[in-house]
């Protein structure tokens, strides 16, 4: 039965679909992520890091350890996140950044760098998959799971969005005190931690601890960790779909960690684009990417949304190779639509793991497990990317990194056209394509106006 006109109650849906619960977590959801990962810091922590007396092999030494820290942390936390519940770990990661960035502060030496990056590790860890499984089970336990889409992708360009805002402002604000960037970046990442409190407690697994029922005798012998662990893997063996869309996800995150990262500054420098100007550069690079993170409903629901991840996958590789091709200006708008086809490809290929995870799964492990496979590959791709700029052979990276991602792709649709992988369809939307969601956000608001209305972006 509808409410009467003019009164809605707590769980009613409001504009767009969406119950009051649900909007308070979309929106705090924005807060958490946007305050979360704003790293005042990132644009100036080398040369802050070299001015503390560092030297190139130790800076890089510690990245180093920071990615090997990242993937060892990836499983126990997905674990952890699993059996105290998403929202607390998701509190436990924002107390932890909080105090990562003010690590440096205190001690800005090589020890204080380190214990920096491997807390930085931990937080981040604890966060990867908690706060996109806490998100997705929280608004499909208020039956408006079609809007997940959107809320990851607008979550991601708001953020973005705050990072051009603020980054500028670094270097003025560290000629007036030198440790601002950190202060900052914890003084963000405490904000962070009242959107984590104020997130409301979920009615399903994903708001709280493991049931006891649910932990039996393993979890007082000390074996639930093993225990989800190992359901965590079973799910991957067993499902052959969600382990390919995994793997289809690493040539996305890949290309975009190694370009926007390792290659960005030798790709300008090759191309005679000063030091000058990589600022500018990456503010509109930024800029795409956050344009596109906030609107994945633009690409067309005439393919699925694992079509559109391999589509946006080629685009990357043959972005990449052109620039071994165009001028400083062709080069600078391929960046620009290579950030806007990183921006629209993450929410797309996140909505699509979360929907091949099977029911009652260990969802937040398995993320992880997804981010544990994204950062070995990309490890490898680094120490490669580094041979070959050693060698000053950058164009044959960029061409190599295409050709291998082509292929990859090509195997990836063969197994999916010749029937050898089937789609496995958990979610509300698996086989719909990111547009096709609209004509479901019109239908289902009509028939659920006043009600527990569900969603598409």
């Amino acid at each position: 039965m509808r409410p009467r006109p003019g009164k809605s109650g707590a769980g009613a849906a409001g504009a767009g679909g969406l119950t009051s619960t649900a909007r308070r977590i979309v929106r705090l959801n924005y807060g958490f992520q946007l305050l979360f990962n704003l790293l005042w810091w990132m644009p100036v922590f080398y040369a802050y890091q070299k001015a503390a007396g560092l030297s190139d092999t130790e800076i890089f030494g510690i990245q180093s350890i920071y990615y090997v820290a990242f993937c060892l942390f990836e499983v126990p936390t997905g674990l952890i996140a699993d059996r105290i519940g998403t929202r607390n770990c998701l509190r436990a990661g924002a107390v932890v950044m909080t105090a990562a960035n003010l690590a440096p502060v205190f001690s800005a030496s090589y020890t204080g760098f380190l214990v920096h990056f491997l807390a930085i590790a931990a937080g981040r860890s604890l966060t990867s998959g908690a706060a996109s499984a806490y998100l997705y089970d929280g608004l499909r336990a208020e039956r408006c799971d079609g809007h997940y889409l959107k809320a990851e992708g607008t979550a991601r360009a708001l953020g973005l969005a705050a990072k051009v805002v603020c980054w500028p402002l670094v270097g003025p604000l560290m000629a007036v005190a030198h440790a601002t960037p950190y202060l900052l970046s914890a003084a963000s990442a405490a904000g962070s931690v009242a959107c984590a409190v104020a997130l409301p407690r979920l009615a399903g697994p994903g708001g709280g601890p493991a049931p006891a029922a649910a932990r039996g005798d393993e979890g007082r012998r000390g074996g639930a960790f093993l225990r989800d662990a190992g359901t965590a893997l079973r799910c991957v063996v067993t499902s052959p779909w969600l382990a390919m869309v995994m793997v289809q996800g690493v040539a996305v995150f890949t290309l975009s960690r190694i370009c926007q990262v390792n290659l960005f500054q030798p790709i300008l420098l090759d191309h005679g684009i000063a030091e000058a100007s990589h600022g500018g550069v990456l503010a509109a690079m930024t800029v795409a990417e956050a344009v596109a993170s906030a609107r994945p409903q633009w690409l067309s629901g005439r393919l699925p949304p694992v079509a559109w991840v391999s589509v946006l996958s080629v685009l990357l590789a043959g972005t990449l190779a052109a620039m071994a091709l165009g001028g400083p200006w062709v080069t600078v708008a391929l960046l620009c639509l290579f950030a806007a086809a990183t921006g629209f490809a993450y929410p797309v290929q996140r909505k699509l793991v979360n929907d091949a995870v099977p029911p009652h799964a260990p969802r937040a492990t398995l993320l992880s497990v997804e981010s544990i496979v994204d950062r070995a590959v990309c490890a490898l791709a680094a120490v490669a990317a580094g041979a070959y700029l050693a060698a000053g052979r950058l164009d044959a990276l960029l061409w190599h990194s295409a050709l291998v991602t082509a292929v990859l792709l090509g195997v990836f649709q063969l197994l999916l056209r010749t029937g050898a992988v089937r789609r496995a369809r958990y979610g509300p939307s698996s086989a719909a394509g990111p547009a096709a969601g609209n004509a479901d956000l019109r239908t289902r608001a009509g028939e659920g106006r006043g009600g527990r209305g569900s969603a598409s972006p």
